[in-house]
């Protein structure tokens, strides 16, 4: 019986003598869980909504994020620009085609002879200046240009040089997409369509005699009654005569 009093004694002294159990412990060690839990982001809170974590998430990358995207796009167009084809030097723009003709001011017999017939108001740089000044006040200046772009076409001898030629002439004044389209009838279309595969200097010649008939007949009349073409010849024949 004694020593089963000792032997109790002895299990309370060793029990007696444990290290703390985690309940002593428990206080020591909450409080950097707290901490943590407190500094602990929106998104990283436990519990949070998916919704929020994300908005969290995107917030802090949102800055970047548009950064990125802008400095890809202008890389993508200054690499789309060093990549765009440059010109050949025989490429020509509708700059290069004939605008305004350099001539000297008329002669009083010159503008007397553009009364005389279609073809001697034509013949000179001149007369087309003035013609053409006229077709512009009744927006027909397209007919004129065409004219003048089919005369610089059958003076090229080189063949690069011509498809590009004909190929700015038809697309500003054959296609029917064009805003200074001629007037044309449907069969000069065809055969204009047709050889444009392998297209010549004088391509357009059908296409510029009708244009020249039209200008002729409808225009050339008007011109002559016209005050530009009046007030021309009035101040020719005053200094005609101060002279």
């Amino acid at each position: 019986m004694a020593s089963h009093y000792i032997a109790q004694a002895g299990l309370k002294f060793l029990a007696s003598s444990d290290p703390p159990t985690s309940a002593s412990q428990s206080p020591m060690g909450s409080e950097p869980m707290e901490m943590r839990k407190r500094q602990m982001p929106l998104h990283e809170a436990p519990g949070a909504a998916p919704g929020l974590q994300a908005v969290g998430s995107r917030g802090s990358n949102a800055c970047c994020f548009c950064w990125c995207c802008c400095c890809s796009c202008s890389c993508l167009t200054f690499r789309n620009q060093e990549q765009r084809p440059t010109r050949a030097s025989h490429e020509l723009r509708i700059d290069d085609l004939p605008s305004c003709e350099e001539s000297p001011s008329p002669t009083l017999e010159e503008v007397n002879a553009w009364a005389q017939s279609f073809d001697k108001l034509m013949i000179t740089p001149a007369g087309r200046n003035a013609f053409r000044e006229f077709l512009r006040t009744e927006f027909s200046e397209e007919n004129m240009l065409f004219w003048m772009a089919c005369e610089e076409l059958k003076k090229e001898a080189n063949k690069s040089i011509i498809e590009e030629k004909a190929r700015i002439i038809y697309d500003d004044y054959i296609s029917i997409l064009s805003p200074k389209e001629v007037s044309l009838d449907s069969r000069v279309r065809e055969v204009i369509n047709r050889n444009m595969v392998e297209p010549s200097q004088h391509i357009f010649d059908d296409a510029q005699l009708q244009i020249y008939t039209l200008m002729h007949r409808d225009s050339y009349p008007r011109f002559m009654n016209s005050a530009l073409y009046k007030d021309l010849l009035r101040s020719l024949s005053e200094k005609s005569a101060e002279a």
